[in-house]
């Protein structure tokens, strides 16, 4: 009895939400970040790797908040907020930015890096205004989604990588110039999108699974790692 007294001082001492519902939206978002370290320093089966486990957390973090059936509104309106803000980094920046280490550059490509980012952000904001006001009205998960959800990008890019097994490094960085754009503007596209069920979520799993094995085991793409890390910070700023 006295250790769940402290532990409640203790969390009510704390902002935010730290109980099993969203514990899988952090986990999500700290292998996003670790990922993002690995991009830096060209090591990009690790990072797609990353970014499949990352898409692995959310597609069932929903399904665990919703398994607690006393959550409050403020509990709720924390989920909602709490994903998209981690699903602008683990799907957002995160592909955006391995893509750009790759070879995604230039004026075209800074475009296209930028571009993919502003979708993600449209996206996930009106995400948020949708799904607060459906849990006004009812409960349990919508059924459907507008336009291409953004963890999608945890399945592409995968699927993507995967090729620069079989076809040239121009070609893939090609195919990656082509998915951030395609995949961007089908986030924005007001277009219905039957969530998928168990067995669909399982296939998936599986197909991506069979992706990041492919990719760690033949793929040998690595880019050097960029010269301003071996830079003290003040030459970096000197130039």
């Amino acid at each position: 009895m006295k250790e769940n007294v402290e532990k409640k001082k203790f969390t009510d001492k704390l902002i935010g939400v730290y109980d099993y519902t969203v514990i899988l939206t952090y986990i999500s978002l700290f292998i996003s970040v670790i990922g993002m370290t690995q991009a830096m320093n060209g090591r990009f089966r690790t990072a797609v790797t990353c970014l499949a486990l990352s898409g692995l957390c959310d597609m069932f973090d929903g399904k665990i908040a919703r398994s607690k059936k006393n959550r409050t509104d403020d509990e709720k309106l924390y989920g909602v907020q709490i994903d998209s803000l981690c699903d602008v980094v683990c799907f957002g920046v995160f592909p955006a930015l391995i893509c750009f280490l790759i070879g995604v550059r230039g004026p075209i490509g800074m475009f296209i890096v930028g571009y993919y980012c502003v979708c993600s952000v449209i996206r996930l904001a009106f995400f948020n205004v949708l799904e607060t006001r459906r849990q006004q009205v009812e409960e349990g998960a919508n059924k459907y989604y507008h336009g291409l959800p953004i963890t999608s990008m945890a399945i592409v890019l995968p699927l993507v990588f995967m090729l620069q097994v079989f076809v040239s490094d121009r070609a893939f960085v090609l195919v990656l110039y082509f998915a951030l754009a395609i995949v961007g503007t089908l986030f924005i596209v007001d277009f219905k999108l039957k969530k998928p069920d168990n067995k669909t979520l399982v296939f998936l799993v599986i197909v991506v699974a069979a992706a990041v094995i492919i990719v760690v085991l033949f793929s040998k793409y690595r880019v050097p790692r960029p010269h301003f890390f071996e830079k003290p910070l003040w030459k970096i700023f000197r130039g």
